[in-house]
């Protein structure tokens, strides 16, 4: 677990400024949903795991009393931090925190939110149980991440997809087994919902900065992709450009 802590701290450190950049990190129809869904209140306690560019932070920060923001990369951290103040948001506080082993004391909020992360994550039974842990009974955890489809084949490639661009990439999991996920970490499922984003290929390999060799190698998987992939991932070309889709799942659960 060490050597992928250090893993996903080299890799994000080097882009943490391209990740608070980043127009689909920022915005979403699946953010917009989360927002919509929880029922913040002005008293609320909230903590956002692995906040990355503190794009989840920032959208709640206006609805809460506190946003505590963590991630495991300082680097990452402090280039949140300093978008979120130059937005002018002060209820914001960022701290550094393993999603698998978090720093706070049971029952300390009233909602957890992590969006787009686990699947960096080397254990996500684990993290559901962590959010449990730390969230007030009756309190929410509201969470977004990439998803494959059930079947395997198509999951592993897809997988290795990922990987290929990142290293630091461990799983994306099917619907199925975050809701199950869910489900053994004891918390009371409200909404499940699946949304398709496109991505641009250029700016989502650019995250990462690959070198042109691998790109290259990106863009031929996606192009040559076997049906089942080609289905789930729907590659096509707008105005010269090469596009796809990651699917997402956004799960709303109450303790």
């Amino acid at each position: 677990m060490t050597d992928l802590r250090d893993l996903v701290k080299r890799q994000f450190g080097l882009n943490a400024e391209r990740y608070v950049r980043s127009y689909d990190h920022s915005k979403g129809e699946s953010l917009d949903r989360m927002l919509e869904l929880v029922p913040a209140k002005p008293d609320w306690r909230v903590l956002d795991i692995a906040t990355g560019g503190g794009h989840t932070a920032l959208a709640f920060a206006p609805r809460v009393r506190e946003v505590i923001a963590t991630d495991i990369t300082q680097e990452m951290l402090d280039a949140a931090e300093r978008f979120v103040r130059g937005k002018g948001v002060r209820n914001i506080t960022f701290a550094e925190a393993d999603a698998c082993d978090l720093p706070f004391g049971a029952a300390e909020f009233d909602l957890v939110t992590c969006r787009v992360a686990p699947h960096h994550f080397p254990d996500c039974a684990r993290f559901t149980r962590e959010m449990t842990r730390v969230l007030k009974p009756g309190g929410y955890v509201a969470m977004i991440d990439n998803v494959v489809p059930e079947d395997r084949a198509a999951d592993e490639y897809i997988n290795a997809f990922e990987k290929f661009r990142d290293p630091s990439h461990v799983r994306s999991f099917t619907a199925n087994e975050w809701l199950k996920f869910f489900s053994d970490a004891r918390l009371e499922i409200e909404t499940a919902e699946v949304f398709r984003k496109a991505r641009d290929f250029e700016a989502w390999a650019g995250l990462q900065t690959v070198s042109g060799e691998r790109k290259a190698e990106l863009r031929r998987r996606l192009e040559h992709a076997p049906p089942g992939v080609a289905e789930a991932l729907g590659p096509e070309t707008r105005e010269g450009a090469l596009f796809f889709y990651l699917t997402e799942i956004l799960i709303l659960a109450r303790r």
